[in-house]
C-alpha cells in the first residue's frame, strides 16, 4: 500500500508555480517582463513563418517542396514543445533549453538569409540573442513574494 504525503503551501501561495512571477501583479509591478515575453511569442511566430518561407522556396517541387515547407517547422515545434516551452513536456537543463532556442532562432535567421534577405537576418538573430538575454535576466532574478504583496519567506516587517 502506497501512502501519499501532501505537502501545503501558505494560502497566498496557492496556485503559483515556480517561475511564476506573480500573475497580473508580477506583470504590473515588471511591464518590462510582459513586454519581453510578447516580443519572444512574436519572436517565436516569425522564426516559423521564416522557416516555412524559406521550405517552401527552396528550389524543389512537388512533395519536397511540401515537405520542407511544411516539415521544417512543424519539427521546430516540436523541440520547442518538448524542450523549451514555458511547459515543455521536458525539463531540461538551462544550457539545452538555449540550445534549442538557438536552433531554432539561429535555423530561422538563416532560413531568412536563405531567401534572400541578409540584413533581416542579421536582425533577426541579434533582436532574439537580446530578447533571450533579457529573459535569462528576468527568470535568474524574480521578484520575491514580497513585492507583490505577498509575504514570502524572510518577508516580514
Amino acid at each position: 500500500m502506497r501512502r501519499r504525503v501532501m505537502l501545503s503551501l501558505p494560502e497566498q501561495w496557492e496556485g503559483r508555480m515556480a517561475g511564476d512571477i506573480g500573475g497580473a501583479a508580477g506583470l504590473g509591478a515588471r511591464p518590462w517582463y510582459a513586454v519581453n515575453e510578447g516580443l519572444a511569442f512574436l519572436l517565436e511566430l516569425a522564426a516559423l513563418g521564416f522557416l516555412s518561407w524559406w521550405g517552401f522556396g527552396a528550389g524543389h517541387e512537388g512533395a519536397p517542396r511540401i515537405l520542407l515547407g511544411v516539415g521544417t517547422p512543424l519539427l521546430a515545434i516540436v523541440v520547442w514543445a518538448l524542450f523549451a516551452a514555458p511547459r515543455a513536456r521536458l525539463r531540461p537543463r538551462l544550457a539545452l533549453v538555449l540550445v534549442v532556442k538557438a536552433l531554432v532562432f539561429g535555423g530561422s535567421a538563416a532560413a531568412l538569409y536563405g531567401v534572400g534577405h541578409a540584413v533581416a537576418a542579421v536582425a533577426m538573430a541579434l533582436v532574439t540573442a537580446a530578447n533571450t538575454a533579457v529573459a535569462e535576466i528576468f527568470r535568474a532574478d524574480p521578484p520575491t513574494a514580497g513585492r507583490h504583496g505577498l509575504d514570502g519567506p524572510g518577508d516580514h516587517d
